[in-house]
């Protein structure tokens, strides 16, 4: 028997062997092998490896990008990539980096046919290897290292009979696995409902059912037969067909068919959010109920950091022993499949607030991730191992309804949807007015691009399709939440457009990664005092519009009784901050002699307990820096001699309460009760993966003469709330 490392030793051999015969007719491109390691949970993932010279070593995240993602998967024998990972996600890699600076297109063959500085030619460190997840299906014939153990079919599909086909997602139906580039059939002598559970998981759905067989007994005689030729045998908790073991063999007659049984089918149960809407009354038998688990920060449908509501107070999970178990417990939670990925590290951005679990263990048939065991000390935990996940969800088609048009790339253009005209469906394209960034949001998600880096009005320098050009829809406002664009609110049949189509057509930008700006309560509440401030040496900010309107009628001689407070905003995101307006467009204030790259960054006001706003102040962004980094990040933006403006990630940007307009104007305001707050990025000028952090409330008791500042929090506002209405309406 060979051992362990005889076997690597010999299957590193053929691979050898295998790349030297694959090698590319163009002879300037080098002879590599890639492989994927480091510290993962899946064959089809892990840090990027490149062998060359006789020598392993590793691929810099310097400009790497999803077309080298998918060069990397496709050379390794997978079809596609779904994503990558910078800054040594699965570890640490050895030896020499041979590749910085890549830039794929997509097309290339072998990695070693991309632009590069050169192999071996880098200036970074093994911090900053770069990791790939690829998808699961492999390319016909393609020979994946590391994957001689795992269940040999190519790709699994539910094929639905003639009148389910019209349903969506599609739920019910034979179960078919291609094998040798062929779809067959599974009998279903050993089939147990455990392993349909993991096939509903895998196609995003979270229980299976049972399923009247009858009416498919009378298609499955009628059918051409061609069975695969093993049985499964899965524990339910597997988060894919391959996870299982393979069963024995099974003993196939002459005409393909197995001898006591017939094609497995699998029916499946939707989530509440995925219900075939064909079935009049389906989402009745959901019971509505408070959620104790939530998502936050994920770009994509079915994605993000792990929330648990404890004790009305929302908060996270730390990563110790995080594992795909207890993430497919959130996952079918939550009304989506299976896990494909549980993600340590806070890789989907840190969370505010308690660490309400830590080793977290579950045998993944829980309920919920609350009857899990876990230890309720987080000791030793903090929101830099926020744990999240990535789930299975249905195919529901939402990115065949949208599209985008003329843009550079792939991530950009004009926003093209079908709609209804005449009585059919055609392309055409949307109208700006009201256009703005939780629109694009709902777009870029919908088609499974991410974040909305930016929502245009105008799109006359992208040339889209000209049989599109009229407008099919109008009116339309999103709350954030929308899962497709025609889930949002807009007009009907009746197209209203003042503006027309053409140049002021809808457009969006998106984008993979987002930042996520959060307050510190704590710095409001402990920094808060009044000061009596003269008139005469508030011109700058009378000017800035920085008090209150009675400040305009003032006597020079007169003071102003202003509520001073520091407020520290830090980055929890992914990507930094960045304003949206470029150098050149920036506004010069003479008064102040600085530049506002965001005309209006924060909102401060003073509230009634009732909601009615009393007193107000607002902070215009005249600089956006790295006041403070966290131990280990360099600073990167510093406003002073005209430099670049923003908030890198894991960095904060601190407004002292001693400069102009730091402020709230209170010199008309009664004695009394009061609510104080703070809305960050209040007309989502810039995108960010989490509006729902970016209010912070406190509580305030005015004497006339002192003022007392408590209880200060951020407050998760109602998503469901229009952006239209946010500035008045989310803090009553």
């Amino acid at each position: 028997m060979l051992r362990p490392v005889a076997v690597q030793c010999l299957v590193s051999t053929l691979l050898s062997i295998w790349a030297l015969s694959n090698a590319q007719s163009d002879s300037n491109a080098p002879v590599i092998q890639l492989r994927l390691a480091g510290e993962k949970r899946k064959h089809y993932e892990g840090r990027v490896e490149v062998f060359y010279n006789g020598e392993w070593g590793t691929v810099c995240d310097d400009d790497f990008s999803i077309y080298a993602a998918q060069v990397v998967c496709r050379e390794l024998g997978f079809m596609d990539a779904e994503s990558w990972s910078p800054s040594a996600k699965y570890g640490k890699g050895e030896g020499r980096i041979w590749l910085d600076n890549l830039h794929c297109t997509g097309g290339e063959k072998s990695l070693a046919q991309c632009e590069s500085n050169g192999f071996g030619v880098s200036d970074c460190k093994h911090s900053e290897d770069v990791g790939v997840a690829c998808t699961q299906k492999r390319i016909p014939g393609a020979y994946i290292p590391g994957q001689l153990n795992h269940l040999q079919v190519e790709d699994v599909r539910i094929r639905a009979t003639y009148s389910h086909r019209r349903r969506i997602p599609i739920t019910d139906g034979f179960l078919e696995v291609k094998d040798g580039g062929k779809w067959r059939q599974i009998c279903n002598e050993d089939w147990t409902e455990k392993n349909s559970r993991v096939i509903c998981g895998m196609y995003g759905f979270p229980g299976e059912k049972r399923v009247n067989m009858r009416p498919y007994k009378l298609l499955a005689k009628r059918r051409k037969k061609n069975y695969w030729g093993f049985s499964v045998n899965c524990t339910g908790n597997e988060a894919d067909l391959s996870d299982c073991k393979l069963g024995r063999e099974i003993e196939l007659k002459g005409n393909h068919t197995c001898e006591k049984g017939m094609p497995v089918v699998v029916s499946c149960v939707p989530g509440r959010a995925f219900a075939p809407s064909v079935s009049a009354g389906f989402s009745k038998a959901y019971r509505v109920e408070q959620p104790l688990v939530r998502l936050r920060g994920g770009a994509m449908i079915g994605e993000g950091r792990v929330e648990v509501l404890k004790n009305g107070e929302w908060g996270t999970v730390c990563d110790d022993n995080w594992d795909i178990r207890a993430a497919t417990v959130v996952c079918r939670e939550l009304g989506f499949g299976s896990a494909k990925e549980a993600l340590t590290g806070a890789r989907l951005g840190q969370g505010i607030g308690p660490v309400h679990m830590n080793e977290v263990q579950c045998s993944g048939f829980e309920k919920s991730l609350t009857e899990c065991y876990f230890n309720r000390e987080a000791l030793g935990c903090s929101h830099e191992e926020d744990a999240a996940v990535r789930c299975h969800v249905p195919a529901m088609g939402f990115n065949k309804r949208v599209r985008l048009s003329g843009g550079r790339n792939p991530y950009e253009g004009r926003v093209e949807v079908l709609g209804e005209r005449n009585g059919s469906l055609v392309w055409g394209t949307v109208c700006s007015d009201s256009w703005g960034t939780m629109e694009a949001m709902v777009v870029c998600r919908q088609l499974g691009l991410g974040f909305a880096s930016h929502a245009f009005q105008e799109t006359y320098y992208w040339q889209g399709d000209a049989s599109a050009d009229a407008i099919v829809m109008s009116g339309v406002r999103c709350s954030g939440t929308e899962l497709t664009l025609d889930q949002c609110l807009h007009h009907g049949r009746h197209v209203d457009c003042p503006k027309g189509g053409g140049r002021f057509a809808a457009g969006v930008s998106c984008t993979q990664a987002a930042p996520d700006l959060v307050l510190d309560a704590q710095v409001v509440e402990q920094t808060t005092y009044l000061e009596d401030r003269p008139m005469y040496i508030l011109k700058c900010a009378q000017e800035e519009h920085c008090l209150s309107s009675s400040a305009d009628n003032a006597d020079p001689s007169s003071y102003r009784r202003l509520l001073r407070f520091s407020s520290q905003i830090h980055n929890n995101g992914q990507t930094d901050f960045r304003p949206r307006a470029a150098h050149h467009s920036w506004i010069w204030h003479e008064c102040h002699r600085h530049y506002h790259s965001m005309e209006v960054f924060t909102h401060y006001d003073l509230l009634s307990l009732n909601g009615t706003k009393v007193a107000e102040g607002h902070k215009a962004s005249f600089c956006l820096e790295d006041t403070h980094c966290n131990e280990g990040i360099q600073k990167k933006y510093e406003c002073a001699n005209f430099g670049a403006q923003g908030i890198s990630v894991g960095c904060s940007d601190t407004y002292r309460h001693d400069i102009d307009c730091q402020w709230i104007d209170i010199t008309d305001l009664k004695p009394g009760d009061y609510l104080f707050q703070v809305v960050i990025n209040p007309n989502f000028e810039v995108a960010e993966s989490d509006y729902t952090n970016n209010i912070m409330k406190c509580r305030s008791r005015y004497d006339g003469h002192r003022m007392w500042t408590y209880n200060c929090r951020i407050v998760l506002f109602n998503s469901k709330v229009l952006k239209s209405g946010l500035k008045n309406r989310v803090l009553l």
